[in-house]
C-alpha cells in the first residue's frame, strides 16, 4: 500500500513521477489481487444472497428508527414518522441508499431531522449548475481545428464526474443516475456533431425531471436530441410507397420494452400475469411497434438558435441544437392511422396531437408503475424486492396521495422510506441487498472524503475499461440494455437456484475485480493524475500532476488509533455493516506499521489509504444492505 505509480487518465501520455512501479493491489488478508479475484467474486455472490432461498419478508414499517410507508399529502416525502432515535448506522444506511455518501455532517442531519424531513429538504434542493453550463464555462462549446471539441465525446465524461462529485443536489443526482440506467442513452452512440453537448443535454433532462412527473420526463426524453440520435427518431421520416421506406421502429420498440411497459403484463405488485394455461401474456406485439413508430416521424434538431463556426473550409453547426427539444416538420410526419395498445390515432392527426396521445397511452398503462418502481428499488435499495414492496411503490406511482399519477418524488420517497428499506430485517436476510456498482463506489469514495480538482478540470475521462479502471462509466453503457439487465441471474450459482436476480453481477469478472482493486489503490493513496489540468483539451504540459485528490479530513485525526480509524471508515462507507471481526483484522494489519500523530504526512496518508482500500474491498461493503 506504499506510494505508487499514478492512476493515469485518458488522454496524452503523462509525465509520471520517478517512483518505481507498485505491487498489485491487495485484498483483505494481503493476497495478490489477481490471485484473489475468483475468490472475491465468489464471496460477493455469497454475500449478495448466494446462500439464501426465501424472498425477503416485508419488515414492519418504522422498525430500527425508520419511517412509515405513506407518501404524504401530495409531497411525496412519506407520511410515516421516525418512532425511535436514529442511530449513526441507520442514518448512514439511509443516506447510502438515497444518495452517494454518508459524511459525519450528513449523518448528523438525518439523525436530527428524521428520514422524511431530511428527504423533503433534499427534494427542495435546486438543480444548480447544469451539465450544458459546465461544458460552456470550461470552453468546450467552441469549435476550432486544434481542439475539435465539436467532434469530441470526452468532455462529457469530465462533465459527468464533476456533476456527480460536486453538485449539492445529491439525491437528485442519484435518482438521475438511476434513471440513466433505465431510459438509456450512451455517449458511445452519439455519432453526431457536439456529442458531449448531446450527452449533457440528456443528463440535464434527467436531472430536471428526476423529481418531477414521469409523464413530463417521458416527453422530454422522447424529444431530446440525444435520444433522437441514439434510437433513430432524429430524421425519422414517414413511409414512402415509391421507395418502400418505412418509419424506423427502434424508439417505438424500446420505449415500450425498456422505458415504460416491459415485455409482459404485470400485476400491480410487479409479478407477471398468466393466462389460463399458466403462460405469460405479452404487453405488445409487432403491430403495436410498427403503428407506434408512425407517431415518432418528422422530428429533427431545432436549429433556430444555432451559432455556427467555420473550421477550415467547413461550417460546423453550433452546440445549441444539442440541448433544444427536437421540432416537428409536418411534411415528414406520417398521416396514417396508428393503432397500438388498444388506442387508435386517426389518420391525418397532427403530429403534436399524435405524440400527446401516444405518450398519454404509454404513461397510463398499468404496467408502468410496477415496471419503473421495481427498477428504482433495484438501483437504490435491493435487487430482489418483495411483491408487497413493489406494490407499495407502484401504488405511490399511481396516486401520490393527492390524485396525481407519476409523481416521482412520491415514488422515490416510497422506495426509500418503505419498511423493507428501513427495517433491520434486511441486514441479516441473505436475499436482501444489492451489489454496489463500480461507478457508485467511486463517487461515494470521492464525496465521502472530500475529493477536489485543484484546477476544476475533473479530467477523469471514460473509466469503462474493466482491466485497468472501474469497468463502468456514467452514460457509457455498451447498449440500450444498460450495463446489466434488471433480471440478470448469475449462472450456476445459489442465487440462480434460489430464483433470485443479481443485475450488477453481469459486469463482474475476475478481470474487473482485479482492475477495480488496482485502480482504487492508486486513486485512494495518490489521487488521480491529470494531464494539463489548466486546459480543457487533451494535452500535456508542465502542470501535469495529481489535480484530483481527497483530503480525508474526517479520517486523519484518527490515524494514530487503527481501531477507531477502521470503525469510522466502515461507518461512512458501509453504514457499519463490515463485521467487527473483519474490522479487527484490518486494524491489526494496519497496526503492524506504527503510526503516531507526529508521523510524517506521507506515513499518515499511507495508513488512511490502506484502511479505506481494505474496507472498499470487503464483500460486506461491496454488497449494500
Amino acid at each position: 500500500m506504499s506510494p505508487s505509480t499514478p492512476t493515469v487518465l485518458p488522454g496524452d501520455a503523462p509525465s509520471p513521477p520517478s517512483e518505481s512501479a507498485p505491487p498489485a493491489a491487495t485484498a483483505t488478508g494481503g493476497a495478490h489481487a489477481a490471485g484473489t479475484a475468483a475468490a472475491l467474486a465468489a464471496a460477493l455472490l455469497a454475500a449478495c444472497g448466494g446462500g439464501g432461498g426465501d424472498a425477503a419478508p416485508a419488515a414492519t414499517p418504522g422498525t430500527g428508527g425508520g419511517s412509515g410507508t405513506g407518501t404524504g399529502a401530495g409531497t411525496g416525502t412519506g407520511g410515516g414518522t421516525d418512532t425511535a432515535p436514529i442511530t449513526e448506522e441507520e442514518a448512514a444506511r439511509f443516506l447510502l441508499q438515497a444518495q452517494f455518501s454518508a459524511t459525519d455532517e450528513e449523518i448528523a442531519a438525518v439523525r436530527a431531522r428524521g428520514h422524511a424531513a431530511w428527504l423533503a429538504e433534499q427534494f427542495a434542493q435546486p438543480v444548480g449548475t447544469t451539465g450544458t453550463e459546465w461544458l460552456a464555462r470550461r470552453g468546450y462549446g467552441v469549435a476550432n481545428a486544434d481542439s475539435r471539441f465539436h467532434n469530441a465525446s470526452y468532455p462529457a465524461d469530465h462533465m459527468l464526474w464533476s456533476q456527480l462529485f460536486t453538485e449539492r443536489d445529491a439525491v437528485r443526482k442519484r435518482v438521475a443516475l438511476a434513471l440513466s440506467e433505465i431510459l438509456v442513452v450512451s455517449t458511445n452512440g452519439l455519432d453526431q456533431p457536439w456529442p458531449a453537448f448531446l450527452a449533457a443535454g440528456y443528463w440535464d433532462v434527467l436531472n430536471q425531471h428526476a423529481l418531477g412527473n414521469f409523464r413530463a420526463l417521458l416527453e422530454a426524453v422522447t424529444l431530446n436530441p440525444a435520444m433522437g440520435v441514439y434510437l433513430n427518431t432524429r430524421g425519422n421520416q414517414k413511409e414512402d410507397a415509391r421507395t418502400g421506406r418505412q418509419p424506423d421502429e427502434n424508439y417505438a420498440r424500446e420505449v415500450m420494452q425498456l422505458f415504460t411497459l416491459g415485455l409482459y403484463r404485470l400485476n400491480a405488485d410487479g409479478t407477471e400475469q398468466r393466462d389460463g394455461s399458466g403462460n405469460r401474456t405479452e404487453t405488445y406485439g409487432p403491430s403495436d411497434v410498427s403503428n407506434l413508430a408512425r407517431v415518432f416521424t418528422g422530428y429533427d434538431y431545432d436549429r433556430s438558435q444555432n451559432q455556427s463556426f467555420t473550421v477550415g473550409t467547413s461550417t460546423v453547426p453550433g452546440p445549441q441544437q444539442a440541448r433544444l427539444p427536437m421540432v416537428l416538420t409536418a411534411s415528414r410526419h406520417s398521416a396514417l392511422a396508428a393503432t397500438f395498445l388498444g388506442t387508435t390515432i386517426a389518420a391525418g392527426t397532427a403530429g403534436d396531437a399524435a405524440l400527446k396521445t401516444a405518450l398519454d397511452t404509454l404513461f397510463n398503462h398499468p404496467n408502468v408503475g410496477p415496471f419503473i418502481g421495481r427498477q428504482l428499488i433495484q438501483r437504490l435499495v435491493t435487487s430482489n424486492p418483495s411483491p408487497a414492496y413493489v406494490g407499495r411503490v407502484a401504488a405511490a406511482f399511481a396516486d401520490n396521495g393527492s390524485g396525481v399519477r407519476g409523481d416521482l418524488r412520491a415514488v422515490v420517497a416510497a422506495v426509500l422510506l418503505d419498511g423493507e428499506a428501513r427495517g433491520a430485517a434486511g441486514l441479516s436476510n441473505p436475499a436482501f441487498g444489492r451489489l454496489r456498482e463500480p461507478m457508485v463506489r467511486f463517487v461515494q469514495w470521492g464525496r465521502t472524503f472530500g475529493l477536489r480538482s485543484a484546477q476544476g478540470s475533473w479530467k477523469l475521462g471514460d473509466l469503462s475499461d474493466p482491466a485497468s479502471r472501474l469497468g463502468q462509466s456514467p452514460l457509457r453503457s455498451p447498449s440500450v440494455f444498460n450495463f446489466f439487465r434488471p433480471g440478470y441471474v448469475p449462472p450456476s450459482t445459489a442465487i440462480a437456484t434460489a430464483g433470485q436476480v443479481a443485475p450488477e453481477f453481469q459486469i463482474v469478472t475476475e478481470t474487473s475485480v482485479g482492475g477495480y482493486l488496482n485502480f482504487m489503490q492508486n486513486a485512494i493513496r495518490n489521487g488521480l493524475f491529470v494531464n494539463a489540468p489548466d486546459l480543457p483539451q487533451n494535452a500535456s504540459n508542465a502542470n501535469n500532476g495529481f489535480d484530483i485528490a481527497c483530503t480525508y479530513a474526517s479520517l486523519l485525526p484518527l490515524v494514530a488509533d487503527a481501531t477507531a480509524l477502521v470503525r469510522k471508515a466502515a461507518l461512512l462507507l458501509s453504514a457499519g455493516q463490515v463485521p467487527a471481526a473483519t474490522q479487527a483484522r484490518i486494524a491489526g494489519a494496519l497496526a503492524a506499521t506504527p503510526v503516531t500523530a507526529t508521523s510524517t504526512a506521507a506515513v499518515q496518508l499511507n495508513r488512511v489509504a490502506a484502511a479505506v482500500l481494505l474496507v472498499m474491498a470487503c464483500p460486506a461493503y461491496l454488497v449494500q444492505k
